[in-house]
Parts: structure tokens; sequence; C-alpha cells
């Protein structure tokens, strides 16, 4: 089962960091590795995702949206109704819960959309702790609610104004931050980046999703479904979605990126498309970079899918073929953002309608008695007034 011992998934992933970061990793993964086999703290943390995340969330049949479409039957794997508004809340309350157990009283997030710097927010007020979230002031101005969210619920919130103001940059100054303080402090990565342990940790408290789809569809369908589309910045809804089901081949799955305005440089965060290998974030995966080897500037109606790079698993998944990565441009995000608020009544993340954009593609092509399970990662509520003020895409 990857990773291996030295936290490869193939030949992508490992740990490309400073020297005094290592015994903060090693003491990460040795308390994580305790805490599995530990009954109460699983018990503890399924009461959490039970009685204060709201889990499980439901699956529902999009139905209105499937008759329109014609062809195969669309669900819809329902995160946006968890406590704050996405599936990032199932990661930062189990890393939450690590860190107290390792005597951590602060916690350190990245943040993009904002939803995790939220969730990481709220996971250190219900827990008592300090945090401190850094966002691309970029992302800030556009994702404004959110800030004004975590400060709420008693976060520092540092606006980076470095590189292009996005994920990325926001990312190097929690790193800078982890460094200098993992004595006390505890780095929350959100996705499943970053050096090992953490893509592991983070698709394993994901995972959640994908082992209620199991079951919840096996009780609706009296099967699998055919299909699993998840959209694709970092990688961790994704990867928890399509974790329990990577030893079923018949169930194909699909991570669909940020095609933004197309895929000329800096037009784009389709990383899985074109990217190179390459080191970023202290792990070896795959990144957009410029023809001489600096990260690429990146774009996306979506602050959460505005990110040159992607998980290292997931850079394997590719490779291996186990699933299939595409992308899908902001014009076709915006109008499935539209088109399920209008056919059912959910204003979608934008982030999340881009796996929807695609299943909305796929659908017509397959029968009517195949099936299409989208992750809705997350809700609109933080993306109205953004798309509210776009003339044009």
């Amino acid at each position: 089962m990857y990773p291996d011992a030295r936290g490869y998934f193939g030949r992508y992933g490992g740990r490309f960091v400073p020297e005094t970061l290592i015994p903060a990793l090693d003491e990460i993964e040795k308390s994580y590795r305790k805490l599995q086999e530990d009954d109460r703290f699983k018990s503890q943390l399924a009461a959490m995702l039970k009685d204060y995340a709201g889990r499980p969330s439901p699956l529902y049949f999009a139905s209105r949206l499937s008759e329109k479409l014609g062809g195969a039957r669309i669900f819809l794997k329902r995160e946006d109704l968890n406590h704050t508004g996405s599936h990032k809340i199932n990661n930062t309350l189990g890393q939450a819960l690590l860190a107290r157990y390792m005597g951590k009283k602060r916690l350190i997030a990245e943040t993009g959309a904002g939803q995790h710097g939220v969730a990481t927010a709220t996971a250190a007020a219900v827990l008592g702790m300090a945090c401190t979230v850094y966002m691309g002031a970029k992302d800030a101005e556009r994702q404004k609610l959110n800030v004004f969210r975590m400060q709420m619920l008693g976060a520092e919130v540092v606006k980076v104004a470095k590189g292009s103001q996005t994920l990325k940059d926001a990312s190097n100054e929690a790193f800078r931050d982890f460094i200098r303080s993992f004595e006390y402090s505890h780095m929350v990565i959100g996705s499943v980046v970053g050096p090992h342990p953490y893509p592991m940790l983070v698709r394993d408290f994901q995972s959640v999703i994908g082992e209620e789809l199991k079951e919840q569809f096996v009780q609706k369908e009296g099967k699998m479904p055919d299909y699993i589309v998840a959209c694709v910045g970092g990688g961790s809804n994704a990867m928890g979605i399509f974790y329990p089901f990577l030893s079923l081949p018949e169930v194909k799955l699909v991570g669909v990126e940020a095609g933004g305005k197309g895929l000329l440089p800096g037009c784009h965060g389709a990383t899985l498309a074109q990217g190179r290998e390459g080191v970023l974030h202290g792990a070896l995966s795959l990144l957009l970079q410029d023809e001489h080897g600096q990260v690429a500037p990146t774009h996306s109606l979506s602050a959460g899918l505005d990110y040159p790079g992607v998980g290292p698993e997931h850079a394997f998944l590719k490779e291996t073929g186990r699933a299939e990565y595409v992308y899908i441009r902001d014009e076709e995000a915006l109008k499935a953002f539209y088109e399920l608020s209008r056919l059912e009544g959910i204003i979608p993340a934008l982030e999340s309608a881009h796996a929807l954009a695609y299943a909305c593609k796929l659908a017509p092509r397959l029968r009517p008695d195949q099936s299409i399970v989208v992750n809705l990662s997350g809700r609109g509520d933080k993306d109205v007034e953004q798309v509210a003020g776009i003339k044009e895409v």
C-alpha cells in the first residue's frame, strides 16, 4: 500500500525540506502511526465528524439535471453540507486532534479559496488552540467573506503580497512559519501535497468521503457507481473519494483540473495536463514550470484550483492509468455553476463546478443505466459576490 516507507507513491512524493524540519515530520508520522491504532483517538474523531461536522454527508440524485442532460444518472456527494461548507473540515479536525495529542498549542494553515482556512480556524476554536492562516492577497480580495469568517473564529489572517499572491505564495510563508515554530505549532496542510507524511495523512482523513459513498451507493442503487468525478487543485477531495475505490477497476475515476482561459502559459492550473516533474512545497510531483524551470504563474476562476502543483499520489494515479485527468475552462465551470443552482437549488463552489461541468459533458455519452457521482466538495456562498461581478469570463 502506498506510500512506501520513504513516503513515495511510485517515483513521486518524498521529503524535500530543510534538515531542521525532518524531526518535526518524523514526530508527526510517528504520532499518527500510533494514533491509527488508538481506539480513544478514533472514537473522538468519529464523534466530532458526526456530532460537530454533520457526517455522513448525503448522497443526492440530481433528477432534474439528469433529465435535462439525458444519458447517465448524476448523483452528488454533498460535502457542501458539512459544517463550514466543504470537505476541508474532515482533515482539519483530524489534524487538530493529532496536534493536541502531540502537545502542540498552535495551528498554522495555508489557504486559497479560504475554505481550508475557515475549517482550520474552526477546529482551533473548538479545541482551544491558537491559529494563524496565510492567504495570498489576491485570494483574500476575491474571498473577503472567508477572511472575515476566519477572523470571527479568532484566527490571525496574514495576507501574503509576494509573488502571484495566491496559494503557492501562502504555502511558502506557512512553511517558513512552521520551520520557525514547530516546537509548539503544527502545520495543517489542506491538501494531499507537501512532504511525507502529509499526502498520506490528508488522504486518510478525507477517505471518509469514499467510505461513506461505497455504502450509500449500494443502498440506493444496489451496485457501485460507474464514474466518480472530482475537481483537483492540490487534490484532497478527489483523493478522499477516490481512495476507497482504487481496488475496484470497474469504477472509473476522473479528476478535473482548472483549464482557466486555455492552455497557454499563465492562463490555467492544469498541472496534470501540462506539468513536468519537479519539487514544490517539499515533494516531488508534477508542476507547472516555465522554460527555465521556475514555477509558472497560474489562473483559475476558482481560487482553490489556482495552484501550479498537485499531490504526488495523483501524479502516480495518472502515470499508472488508474485515474483519468481532464480540464474544464472557466466559462464551462461558470455555466455549470448556474445550471445546478437553477435546476436543483444547490449553489456549488466554483471548484466543484469544474467537476460538475465535466459530468455534464460525460453524461449524454453514457447509457441511462450508468451512473456518475460528482463530489460536490463545497458550497458556493463564498463565490456569489465574485460571480455576480463577472461581466465576461
